[in-house]
């Protein structure tokens, strides 16, 4: 595993530090290497209004957007413990495809580390994006 795998690894677990989930106790962290090898991070932000809150993937998207990036080349999540994988949730699936492609590599991880690698075309097969826009 390369060096920005292992340092994009532990920016996800280091920002479970940082994620306000008083309601779920679930602490989420994200990073994203964006295409110029940046890393932008997140954290879910809860609501007492459960649907007003954010995902990890979406802060660190975000965070990306507002560093003046525009291509996810890797994302890495982490959450939960033990073996259950924290996978993207759909809607951040569909998010991670506005800046990714189906190659893009999402690395689910939890406070121990690396658990698995897929590709977004395995955790969202036969998507649509900016480019069925067109």
């Amino acid at each position: 595993m390369a060096d920005t795998d292992q340092d994009l690894i532990a920016a996800a677990i280091a920002a479970m530090d940082r994620a306000y989930a008083p309601y779920s106790k679930f602490p989420v962290g994200a990073a994203i290497l964006d295409e110029t090898g940046g890393i932008h991070v997140g954290a879910n932000v809860e609501n007492a209004a459960y649907p007003v809150g954010n995902c990890a993937e979406a802060s660190a998207i975000a965070a990306m957007v507002m560093a003046g990036r525009s291509r996810i080349a890797k994302i890495a999540v982490a959450g939960g413990s033990g073996d259950l994988l924290c996978t993207p949730c759909g809607a951040c699936r569909q998010r991670i495809r506005e800046f990714g492609a189906d190659n893009t590599p999402v690395m689910v991880c939890s406070p121990d580390g690396l658990q698995r690698v897929f590709t977004l075309g395995e955790l969202l097969p036969e998507s649509f994006g900016p480019e069925n826009l067109d």
